[in-house]
């Protein structure tokens, strides 16, 4: 069966049941911010289980918390103080979701104390589901006490922070980005469009195709949240992956049937060329990103496995749009997309004996070429040793968040580290009870041990609480079930033991600090023998985080190199091709990561796309996601060059020829294409998500330096230098002779008349 004229004359009964597809799925998507989990999670890993442990295990009410900053109040000492905190928790106590209260009145800590702010540390129920999806009712709360305070209390502030409301406001902000992202991104792509196809009907179709793979990918995925977890970051990766590469398939197959009714093919002849010849190449480019987001699968991380299953979808939305729906609304529209033509001068595809003239030189100069391109790019990829994966340093939570002035006024108190505390959790051996003298010594001794430690600035477990009391009756009618609950599980053999940083700890003294401990001789510390230690907390979810990242990596490019060879070489069946692809497209992201470098860690330009100052190092998830998502989109435009390149030869051209013809015709697709692509990751920039802004502005440089110097330029001089190499061990033509541009002149020398279909017609 001849499928692409299959697809074309079936037109109808396509788009009918795109339709149909549209009309079931897309309804979905508007509601998918609300399905989507926020915090990241590391499956099986040590700060998982502690987290878990204290919420079954301890039964404790503490087990998730958020933060709740009073500001601009009486110091919580004072009598107005002591009255304004008794107002405020027993209506924050009452609200949907709360276990529990704990604040100055409880103990009077001098932690709770500041001049003019105080906080409160809430326990939020598990068993309501996600403990960010609580914090709109909280806030609605306090919105309400606040109005009600202000009266009496002149500029009073009630603002939420913490893990759970820090996730929920990034969440939002994540939300609003995209949203903000693809209003921008859309005029600047219809005007780039415009001047590459020269006409506003022929500009429309590619957005309204990629317009779609999103709109279908985001229903998609809210049905699929319904039964699989995903996190927040699928629907930044559908809006940005769905513009880049839905426009880019489009753009391919639009630009092929322009190029067959051009030759003089009627609209369905021509809508059936183009899924012939762009048809393979979209389903082989399709096959290579979806190769680098299947790898991304294999790494126990929520936010990581959501971004592969979004990326997945929309790869997979695009590809069949650009295939099935697409050659149908191109023969239906025949010469009507040629309507609303640009002037000749604002149109690239006027000027391919540019793009010629170029492949003439690369033709007659490779070695030139390869080092004149070669030697900066090879530079800026040398930059990407100094990567720094740590978490990032600084403030770079977006300003405008009521978590994150909550925080600042944390850290203003001197108590912002109360959300970076460490959580220690001491498990005996069978037969002892932390409640009993042996049990309550080891949870002593592993306080004062950590206590000792110069950036640890207090420690809490409940042989400090009773305040050097022995256990017994007293101790437990003098502390409410519930504390006990929090520092002691039910069963009685494990204790938490909760540390917290001194002021202005770094992430990078944290996550030593937690590896030392998880490395700690539990026994000798504590003098129990078979004691365990598990240590949890966002410092040591932090720690998980980059273990399982790195622990995954070098699996991961393992994966995607191998992934990408198989692919290429069953498509282009050689061996050389597919080498040199996976090369150039390793220099296309280390040089990706060599301006993250420069910009997020040295600093350079990094205003320009709002950022205030250097970060110091980039999110320990950047690396591994670019390398994933830039692998798949690099090698778009080598499958796009070399198919035509080999077009080209089965026609009969020879190699030099071959080159210059391909780079002629598809010159100008790809570099539209990249900038296309380039708009839709640089939008993210604009954003305050500082991870979507790193991941955007990476992307952006990868798709710019491998569509210009790498594809146009080091790509095409290595095909150049390799000749007849390029296609071993499957010959083009069988027994075909070596013609090289002594054979056809006029189409290395001569002008830019449409070699490709004067040799078809030979």
């Amino acid at each position: 069966m001849d499928l692409p004229r299959w697809v074309v004359r079936h037109r109808g009964w396509i788009a009918l049941g795109w339709a149909a597809c549209a009309v079931v799925i897309v309804p979905f998507g508007p509601g998918l911010e609300h399905r989507l989990d926020v915090g990241a999670r590391v499956d099986g890993s040590e700060s998982a289980a502690v987290e878990h442990m204290l919420a079954t295990r301890f039964g404790s009410p503490f087990a998730s918390y958020a933060v709740l900053v009073v500001s601009n109040a009486p110091p919580g000492d004072s009598p107005p103080g002591r009255s304004l905190l008794r107002e405020i928790t027993g209506r924050v106590g009452r609200a949907r979701g709360v276990t529990r209260t704990f604040s100055y009145l409880d103990g009077g800590d001098t932690l709770f104390l500041g001049s003019r702010a105080t906080f409160v540390i809430v326990g939020l129920d598990p068993g309501r589901g996600a403990s960010d999806a609580l914090i709109p009712p909280l806030r609605a709360v306090t919105t309400s006490l606040a109005a009600t305070l202000q009266p009496r209390y002149p500029g009073i502030t009630l603002e939420w922070t913490g893990e759970a409301p820090l996730n929920f406001d990034l969440r939002r902000t994540s939300t609003r980005d995209a949203r903000r992202s693809e209003w921008h991104v859309l005029p600047l792509m219809l005007l780039m469009l415009g001047l590459a196809f020269g006409t506003a009907v022929a500009a429309v179709v590619p957005v309204a195709s990629g317009m779609l793979a999103i709109a279908l990918a985001l229903g998609a995925a809210a049905l699929l949240a319904a039964f699989r977890p995903l996190n927040l970051l699928v629907e930044n990766v559908i809006s940005m992956l769905g513009l880049g590469l839905g426009v880019d398939y489009a753009l391919l197959t639009v630009s092929r049937f322009r190029e067959a009714i051009s030759a003089g093919l009627g609209p369905e002849d021509a809508a059936t060329a183009a899924v012939r010849h762009a048809g393979h190449t979209i389903l082989l480019s399709g096959l290579a990103v979806a190769v680098g987001f299947t790898a991304l699968l294999d790494i126990p991380l929520n936010e990581l496995r959501s971004i592969a299953v979004g990326g997945l979808i929309v790869v997979a939305f695009g590809v069949l749009l650009a295939t099935t729906l697409l050659p149908g609304v191109l023969a239906w529209a025949g010469a009507k997309l040629e309507r609303g033509q640009l002037p000749r001068a604002l149109r690239v595809s006027e000027h391919a004996a540019w793009w010629r003239a170029w492949g003439r030189v690369v033709a007659a100069r490779p070695a030139t070429v390869l080092l004149a391109a070669g030697i900066p790019l090879v530079l800026l990829s040398l930059q990407a040793r100094r990567l720094d994966t740590g978490m990032p340093r600084g403030d770079w939570l977006p300003p405008d968040m009521e978590s994150s002035r909550a925080l600042h006024e944390l850290q203003r108190m001197g108590d912002g580290a109360v959300i970076q505390s460490l959580r220690v959790v001491l498990e005996l051996p069978p037969g002892a009870n932390a409640l009993q003298p042996a049990g309550w010594d080891a949870t002593r001794r592993l306080s004062a041990y950590l206590q000792h430690d110069p950036d640890i600035a207090r420690v809490r477990s409940l042989p400090d609480l009773a305040q050097g009391q022995e256990p017994g009756a007293d101790v437990n009618e003098e502390i409410p079930a519930s504390i006990r609950r929090t520092f002691v599980s039910a069963d009685g053999r494990a204790a938490l033991v909760e540390a917290l940083p001194r002021e202005g700890t770094d992430a990078a003294r944290l996550a030593a600090m937690v590896r030392t401990l998880r490395t700690v001789n539990a026994a000798a510390v504590t003098g129990v023998h078979d004691a365990r230690l598990r240590v949890g907390g966002l410092p040591a979810f932090n720690v998980d985080y980059e273990r399982a990242v790195e622990g995954r990596f070098a699996y991961v490019v393992a994966l995607i190199v191998c992934g990408t060879l198989l692919a290429l070489g069953l498509g282009f069946r050689s061996v050389l091709i597919p080498l040199k692809a996976v090369a150039l497209n390793l220099v296309s992201v280390t040089a990706a990561f060599g301006a993250l470098v420069l910009v997020f860690q040295d600093g350079h330009g990094a205003r320009l796309i709002g950022l205030p100052a250097p970060v110091s190092g980039v999110f320990p998830a950047v690396p591994v996601i670019v390398f994933c998502i830039v692998f798949g989109l690099s090698m778009d435009y080598e499958i796009f060059l070399v198919a035509r390149v080999a077009e080209a030869r089965r026609a009969g051209f020879g190699e030099s020829a071959a080159l210059v013809e391909a780079l002629a015709t598809t010159g100008g697709v790809i570099t539209s294409a990249a900038a296309i692509m380039i708009v839709a990751f640089g939008a993210f920039m604009l954003g305050d998500f500082l991870l979507m802004k790193m991941l955007g502005f990476a992307l952006a440089v990868a798709v710019f330096v491998d569509a210009t110097v790498v594809r146009m330029a080091v790509g095409p001089a290595l095909l150049r230098l390799a000749g007849s190499w390029n296609w071993w061990p499957a010959a083009l033509l069988p027994g075909e002779r070596e013609r090289d541009a002594a054979v056809r002149p006029e189409r290395v020398a001569g002008d830019s008349g449409d070699g490709l279909d004067r040799a078809r017609q030979m």
